[in-house]
């Protein structure tokens, strides 16, 4: 294909993705389908145009003045791949499949920038947003949202309980263009591609395989060494599903004491069990059912209790930014109240002089300091401790990392990680000791 149809193809997902309210990976798979002839760089030619149209959409309705899928499509090409109108010309002439030429107000909205845009408009996030954006970043709220409208790096997390980061780097630049993380010993970046090709893939290689090494971005790597796990203690991951932290937990406390792993949703927990055997954690222990008689002989025994509440996912915008789009006010209530019940339900199995770690993948004040301060001020028996302490005395942490996680600390010491500020998604976590 040439660029022309792919970027008709984009427009074509993107009506889907918009009009039609379908997911993104659906959208393109459906695509993917119905035109057979598309080769696999056409299609992630085809991708990275469409999530990038979405990661865009508040700068490019302004720049060309008009919320549609053309505009989107527009709008990435200018404001994620540096195109302008010429380029654009230059991919249209001539080619049956193209779509309509540019008119004359979408050369305007090529020769505009967002300098005097709103600020949700430079944050690229929906309006309604805007006031609790502000609230977290006060004057940087602009900068905040444009990280969370970048694109975003692989990040594999090395388990040492098979290898040694060296070992495992080794085996991972054997493969792909790979470099250790300037933050965290024990993590593997591997960098930002052309968006226009096809994302690296980590889970093909022989040491993922192997069980070496796991996806997981550097944020869920240090909010699971907020634990502070150690050998011998017992940790409860509350909020397991999938099982990315489980199996971070089990590496640092390499195989000893005993993690229990449950879900609300028991569904989500299938994930963990191929996982698990591949990593040879050894020493977590799959509770599912309801919560009463799956966990009842853990209260008040744990040493840690691990929370990845259910939240907005607006730290993940990143990689799912048609969820950006899909938030509502209402939605964000309702993630509220969840988080409110799950800290006073997984509080019940902490120890005294235990610890709660309460994690969300979002940067919104709503879902973070707020619930801890509502729940402090309920009455529950705990403290908050500083994150960036529990996190230095894994011994995991450079002085790079150090340095970023200083940037990131707020209300209760805790850390809200972002792009902006530490090239990671948008992380809070909060540790809270049982008194």
């Amino acid at each position: 294909m040439r660029d022309a149809g792919r970027i008709a193809a984009a427009i074509e997902v993107l009506e889907a993705v918009v009009n039609r309210h379908a997911p993104v990976k659906t959208a393109l798979r459906e695509w993917a389908k119905a035109h057979r002839f598309a080769g696999s760089g056409d299609r992630a030619w085809i991708s990275g145009l469409v999530l990038d149209g979405l990661r865009r959409r508040a700068g490019a309705g302004f720049l060309f003045g008009e919320d549609t899928p053309r505009a989107m499509a527009l709008g990435g090409l200018k404001l994620a791949w540096g195109w302008d109108a010429a380029a654009v010309d230059a991919a249209f002439e001539g080619d049956e499949h193209a779509p309509t030429a540019l008119s004359e107000a979408e050369r305007a909205g090529f020769e505009r920038t967002l300098d005097d845009a709103p600020l949700h408009v430079r944050a690229d996030i929906p309006d309604w947003l805007e006031d609790s954006f502000q609230r977290a970043f006060g004057d940087a709220a602009a900068e905040e949202g444009a990280g969370m409208a970048a694109r975003a790096p692989v990040d594999l997390r090395v388990n040492r309980i098979k290898t040694d980061p060296d070992k495992a780097l080794a085996a991972v630049t054997a493969k792909l263009k790979a470099e250790p993380n300037a933050l965290l010993t024990g993590a593997i970046r591997l960098p930002d591609t052309d968006p226009r090709a096809k994302a690296p893939p980590a889970d093909a290689i022989p040491a993922y395989g192997k069980g070496w090494v796991e996806v997981q971005d550097l944020g869920s790597q240090l909010a699971a060494l907020a634990a502070a796990p150690a050998s011998g203690l017992q940790v409860l991951d509350y909020c397991a599903g999938a099982g990315g932290k489980t199996l971070a937990l089990a590496s640092l406390m390499e195989n000893s004491g005993q993690i229990y792993a449950w879900d609300y949703d028991w569904r989500r927990l299938r994930a963990i069990w191929p996982r698990l055997k591949r990593a040879g954690a050894r020493n977590v222990q799959v509770r599912d059912g309801k919560r009463d008689e799956a966990l009842g002989d853990l209260k008040t025994k744990c040493d840690v209790v691990f929370c990845d509440a259910p939240c907005s996912g607006s730290g993940t915008w990143r990689r799912r930014p048609d969820s950006k789009w899909r938030l509502r006010a209402e939605a964000l209530k309702r993630r509220m109240a969840e988080q409110d019940d799950v800290l006073a339900k997984a509080s019940a199995y902490v120890k005294p002089g235990g610890r709660l770690i309460y994690v969300t993948c979002s940067v919104l004040p709503e879902e973070n300091e707020d619930r801890v301060a509502a729940f402090l001020e309920g009455g529950a028996p705990f403290e908050p401790r500083p994150v960036l302490d529990a996190i230095k005395a894994s011994d995991h942490l450079t002085d790079a990392g150090e340095a970023a996680l200083k940037t990131c600390e707020g209300r209760f010491g805790a850390v809200q990680l972002t792009p902006h500020r530490a090239g990671t998604d948008g992380f809070y976590v909060c540790v809270l000791e049982k008194v």
